[in-house]
């Protein structure tokens, strides 16, 4: 053997041992590799287990979801914010989920035929459908609401009219019981079944078929010509409140509208109306009171109810002239008792009262007071025991120079 055999033997024997050393190195980089990999592998095979088990649970709620969609009792009862919320749901499981992908066309398509609106222009905007729904929904609301009110006016209408009918065949078959009692009095007067429906004729009937002396007779007589009169001018039902109102405003100084919200001023002016038309008539009244009589217990009745406007006018002319009085004291204080009731005087006071709103007739009535119970302040003062005192104006005084217009002849 050579010497360089040597040298190659041991090169040769060093070289195996690093390459066993290699080989040994390699493979424990080999197990720690594939020990890395076979943790990496368990690792995703976890998470992928967890992602699968976290898919699979969301499935599970979104099915829980979606499923009222497919019952007509839910779209029934369902609010705008329920529609939204499952069609969003829908919207965002439909490529992943068969029961989404259903859910999402029963909602388009019960969307559309109840709301108009299809969920294909929405897409997943569900605030906007929600909006969109709820704008529907209350104008459906207040159309309904607006339908039920009609339908309630009508049926109380209706209902109305059915109790107006029953009253009328009431007011008949009473009528018709009145006429049996009273047929006697009734073609004695040529009275109409129909003239019955009048309280005051129907009274003064019933009064006639009940008199048992020749003065009571009398009586009812009268009374039933009056009415049958009366009936001939108003009708059955007598003036209406317009007409009252329009004839009583025009012949009576201080009546307005608020009067005919009294029944009992409302009743003396009727009473005034009818005994002015049976005066133009030629009736006389009867043995107890006179038309005249009449009319003037009904005048006195309104004035008695004007009473109170009649001071009130009077009360701001006095005070009117009071404080002119007041403003022109020392004036009024130089003015002679002598030229106190000069017929100047008795103008200038008169134009005074022109200017406070009233009447020619309530000018005048003050005028004349003034004239007859006016006296000079310093004639007050010296006036004796004996002397005679201004008497009071009346409430009302100037009306009562009206009360005669219109009314029966004296």
């Amino acid at each position: 053997m050579s010497e360089s055999d040597g040298i190659d033997d041991v090169l040769d024997g060093g070289m195996r041992q690093s390459l066993l050393i290699a080989s040994r190195i390699a493979e424990t980089l080999a197990r720690r590799r594939q020990e890395l990999l076979r943790q990496q592998e368990q690792q995703d095979a976890q998470a992928a287990h967890e992602a699968r088990a976290q898919l699979a649970a969301q499935r599970s709620a979104v099915q829980a979801a979606l499923s009222p969609v497919e019952k007509d009792q839910w779209w029934d009862k369902a609010q705008p914010h329920d529609i939204a919320t499952v069609h969003a749901v829908a919207e965002g499981w439909k490529d992943h989920d068969p029961v989404a992908l259903g859910a999402a066309e029963r909602i388009r398509h019960e969307v559309l035929s109840r709301y108009g609106i299809d969920t294909h222009d929405v897409g997943a905007d569900a605030a906007y459908l929600e909006s969109g729904i709820q704008t529907i929904t209350a104008e459906r609301a207040r159309l309904e609401a607006l339908a039920l009110s009609q339908e309630e006016t009508r049926k109380a209408a209706a209902e109305h009219e059915k109790a107006m009918q029953l009253l009328a065949a009431a007011r008949v078959e009473e009528l018709r019981v009145q006429a049996e009692k009273l047929a006697a009095e009734m073609e004695r007067y040529q009275v109409p079944v129909e003239y019955l429906a009048n309280t005051e004729l129907a009274q003064a009937l019933r009064r006639a078929h009940n008199a048992k002396t020749p003065k009571a007779v009398a009586a009812a007589d009268e009374d039933i010509k009056e009415r049958m009169f009366l009936i001939g001018k108003d009708g059955i039902n007598g003036p209406d409140l317009d007409q009252l109102r329009n004839e009583t405003t025009a012949s009576v100084n201080g009546a307005n509208e608020s009067h005919f919200e009294d029944p009992e001023f409302v009743k003396a002016a009727k009473e005034m109306h009818e005994a002015k038309l049976l005066a133009e008539g030629g009736f006389k009244g009867s043995q107890w009171m006179s038309l005249e009589q009449r009319y003037e217990r009904a005048e006195k009745e309104l004035f008695a109810r004007l009473e109170g406007v009649g001071r009130e006018i009077e009360n701001r002319v006095t005070a009117n002239d009071s404080n002119r009085l007041k403003d022109q004291g020392l004036k009024a204080e130089s003015t002679s008792a002598a030229d106190y009731g000069s017929a100047e005087r008795q103008e200038a006071f008169a134009a005074s009262l022109a200017t406070t709103g009233a009447n020619e007739t309530q000018v005048r009535g003050r005028a004349a007071a003034e004239r007859s119970e006016g006296t000079h302040p310093s004639g007050a003062v010296t006036m004796g025991k004996g002397a005679a005192k201004a008497r009071k104006a009346r409430a009302g005084a100037s009306m009562g120079a009206e009360r005669g217009k219109g009314g029966p002849g004296r």
